[in-house]
């Protein structure tokens, strides 16, 4: 026998809730939760207003595009927020892949090592003519001058020999070069007779290991030069 139910009012509640779940609540900070502040506080206006003075439709429909246009900023932030995400990971991996290789970067030093020094210049607009200066730190004299003549914009790489100007000859006859260690280095291009400001000089560095987070972004550790960004590398060798 089919038992059909005498409380037609529970099984009516019942079918609803089932039918019509209740919406989860937004999470705070969300598009979907500054909608339910707008909407709530709408509604709460319209049913509070004044019988005698409605609410006009121009102003209702103001508000209603004022949530819109509040809608559409949040949802623009949230994308731009993925793909940040999703670029920084990218340019993770792409960091990742420079570990253990040779960079030239923004600095003013060049580490001679066995008679080689690598470093490299960093033209933004071409030049008549290019001079890089080599120093040495402990006197303060300029110890050679490489003439690099007219150069393009880019980034020119470089290796030093290490022999100075007007170097001696030794018992082997060959060039006298300079002791290992660091020399101060700095770039003076020209361009029709005046010195440009742009031309910089780059620093080579070996890439250690790779950092990320939010905040910073993605770092490469370098172990002479520190820490820089992937903006600043001029060149992978």
């Amino acid at each position: 026998m089919t038992t059909v139910s005498t409380n037609p009012g529970v099984v009516s509640q019942d079918l609803l809730n089932a039918v019509n779940p209740k919406k989860p609540k937004a999470e705070a900070g969300s598009v979907e939760a500054d909608q339910d502040k707008f909407m709530t506080l709408l509604v709460t206006q319209m049913k509070n207003q004044d019988p005698l003075n409605p609410l006009d439709n121009a102003q209702v429909t103001s508000q209603l595009a004022q949530l819109s246009t509040v809608t559409g900023v949040n949802k623009l932030n949230a994308t731009l927020e993925s793909l940040k995400a999703s670029y920084q990971s990218s340019e993770s991996l792409q960091a990742a892949n420079m570990i253990g290789h040779g960079v030239l970067v923004p600095g003013n030093d060049v580490t001679l090592v066995g008679g080689k020094g690598i470093m490299g210049v960093d033209m933004a607009t071409a030049a008549d003519n290019v001079k890089v200066i080599i120093t040495d730190p402990r006197t303060g004299k300029d110890v050679d001058t490489i003439d690099l003549g007219a150069q393009p914009a880019g980034t020119v790489p470089m290796v030093w020999d290490g022999v100075p100007d007007a170097s001696v000859i030794g018992n082997d006859g060959k060039p006298v070069t300079l002791k290992d260690g660091k020399y101060l280095i700095r770039v003076v291009a020209t361009q029709g007779g005046e010195q440009l400001k742009d031309a910089k000089a780059l620093s080579f560095d070996t890439v250690a290991s790779v950092t990320s987070n939010a905040k910073d972004g993605v770092k490469l550790n370098l172990p002479s030069l520190g820490v820089v960004t992937i903006a600043d590398v001029r060149q992978i060798l």
